[in-house]
């Protein structure tokens, strides 16, 4: 659950940024972003454990000063492609280093001891692509949906949940299917 607590700023803003609202959803998901940040340092959390909160701070700071200096920017209507476009690019790019976003937080969830356990490694390796992928076709889709069909509110949330909610359940599964071999 606390994984999931993460991407608060992108639910907020997922909300609040309908039509001309995204000024608010920006400034919101910025101060929510900065918020666990701090909450989570003082906590004593690693930057590792928090690649998807700092990755909102940087998104939504974007975001809030381009809404500001250009509130009717031809990118309103994109906001939540972009969201899930700068999403993959955050995952797609811990994979590129070595260091999927999913490994930290699983650290706080798993004993010390398996920490460096190549299965550890590469189950987080696997669970951060499937959720690099669901926001590749989320950015996609909701492009795709926003020029073709810029009102079909209704197509656009059902993305937004169905690459959040399948990328999520195959996180709280994957482990434990692994695990389920090693144990026998």
């Amino acid at each position: 659950m606390r994984g999931l607590l993460g991407f608060l700023p992108w639910i907020v803003y997922a909300v609040i940024a309908t039509g001309d609202e995204w000024r608010w959803g920006s400034l919101a998901g910025l101060l929510i972003a900065a918020g666990l940040v701090l909450v989570e340092r003082r906590a004593g959390r690693t930057w590792d454990q928090m690649v998807i909160e700092v990755s909102a701070v940087v998104f939504f700071g974007l975001m809030s000063v381009l809404s500001l200096a250009a509130p009717r920017s031809p990118l309103t209507p994109y906001g939540p492609a972009l969201v899930n476009a700068w999403l993959a690019a955050t995952a797609w790019g811990s994979l590129a280093v070595r260091k999927p976003f999913t490994l930290g937080i699983a650290r706080t969830m798993a004993p010390r001891e398996v920490w460096d356990d190549p299965l550890f490694h590469r189950v987080n390796v696997v669970i951060t692509t499937v959720w690099a992928a669901a926001f590749s076709v989320a950015a996609v889709l909701l492009a795709l949906v926003i020029v073709v069909a810029p009102h079909a509110t209704t197509v656009v949330v059902t993305i937004k949940v169905v690459t959040f909610v399948l990328p999520a359940a195959f996180t709280a599964w994957y482990p434990k299917r692994v695990r389920r071999p090693a144990a026998g």
